[in-house]
């Protein structure tokens, strides 16, 4: 999505995270910050960025004819999206207006659960190095946020929490997950009942443009190629800021599906999991690599009992990257959501 907007600019003015933008049907609401919950390494990692815990947008999105309130308590038996939009983390919204928001409409339209989607409107990162706003883990500090709303404003048992992230935004659901993971007993929530990726951004080092790779092999069958490979460093030096290019090869935060044998990366403890790629995407050999990783650790199955492997793939050989955010991406859009859907029900 984002490589069409670096093309031809913006449609409107985009949302942001300094305000709720009002629309028709747009549910905004003020998600509260948790500086107490900012611990150990996001600590560190936060004074090193000088960014904090602030207040943010997010917003809600209903099934159709839904009676239920805004931000109301949970309903029994109720599942809730939570959804991490993508955009390189430089561009996008979290916003309904938004095209990614496609995603959370079809996700309404076919899991009979899920009557609600909630998004979290993160920080963007812009500008470079040391001068760069918003860097990593502006992002994660948001999206920890949004997820604490979720359980201790509006009561969700983590359990009935699925997060659902594309592109940048799969990979902020795999970080959030590891946070909540690694720091059990420690005032957090439990971590969520179930994960979705989507065409996820799993690793930004440089080693994913490699000769022969599916990131080069695959630029003319994706949209994604169109971005020039200066503009996707910049996106990265942006997003990573003060930490640099190399923290992508050496932080299982950034990139965990990174092959690089010196980071010890794990999924101990993860949820069940939902991979779609795309098989003709440029991400493609990256998501390969993250389901290799999460297999070797979760095994492959639909996770139902608990004896199950937890990791679900899904590959249409022909799709594209983020194609379940594009309406005429068919038959493989519909399909997938029905995967989806059946692959929720069974629990």
């Amino acid at each position: 999505m984002v490589a069409i907007t670096k093309r031809v600019g913006p449609l409107r003015q985009r949302p942001n995270h300094l305000a709720i933008t009002s629309g028709l049907d747009v549910n905004g609401v003020w998600i509260p910050p948790i500086p107490e919950l900012i611990k150990d390494e996001l600590e560190l990692w936060a004074n090193v960025s000088h960014v904090s815990s602030i207040q943010i947008p997010g917003y809600w999105q209903h099934k159709k004819g839904s009676t239920i309130d805004v931000a109301a308590p949970p309903m029994p038996g109720e599942k809730v999206v939570y959804a991490l939009h993508g955009g390189g983390y430089t561009a996008l919204s979290a916003h309904p207006s938004d095209p990614t928001a496609a995603i959370a409409r079809g996700l309404l339209q076919h899991v009979d659960s899920v009557h609600r989607v909630f998004s979290c409107e993160y920080r963007l990162s812009s500008g470079d190095g040391l001068d760069a706003q918003n860097p990593f883990p502006a992002a994660l500090l948001d999206a920890l946020a949004g997820y604490v709303y979720l359980v201790k404003t509006i009561g969700l048992d983590p359990l009935d929490i699925i997060v659902e992230g594309d592109s940048a935004g799969g990979n902020l659901a795999l970080a959030l997950t590891r946070y909540l993971v690694e720091h059990p007993n420690s005032g957090l929530p439990a971590t969520p009942g179930a994960l979705i990726l989507l065409s996820a951004w799993a690793d930004l080092s440089p080693q994913v443009a490699s000769p022969n790779s599916s990131w080069l092999d695959n630029a003319k069958s994706d949209y994604i190629g169109l971005v020039d490979e200066e503009g996707l460093v910049r996106s990265i030096r942006s997003f990573l800021g003060p930490h640099g290019l190399g923290a992508a090869d050496a932080n299982p935060m950034i990139s965990p599906a990174s092959r690089n044998p010196a980071m010890n990366v794990h999924f101990k403890g993860f949820p069940r999991t939902f991979i779609a790629a795309g098989g003709a995407e440029v991400f493609y050999d990256m998501l390969c690599s993250l389901k290799e990783k999460m297999v070797s650790d979760l095994g492959e199955g639909d996770g139902v009992r608990p004896e199950d492997g937890k990791v679900h793939w899904h590959c249409p050989p022909d799709a594209t990257h983020d194609w379940i955010a594009l309406p005429y991406h068919e038959p493989e859009r519909s399909d997938t959501l029905k995967e989806i859907a059946s692959w929720i029900a069974a629990t």
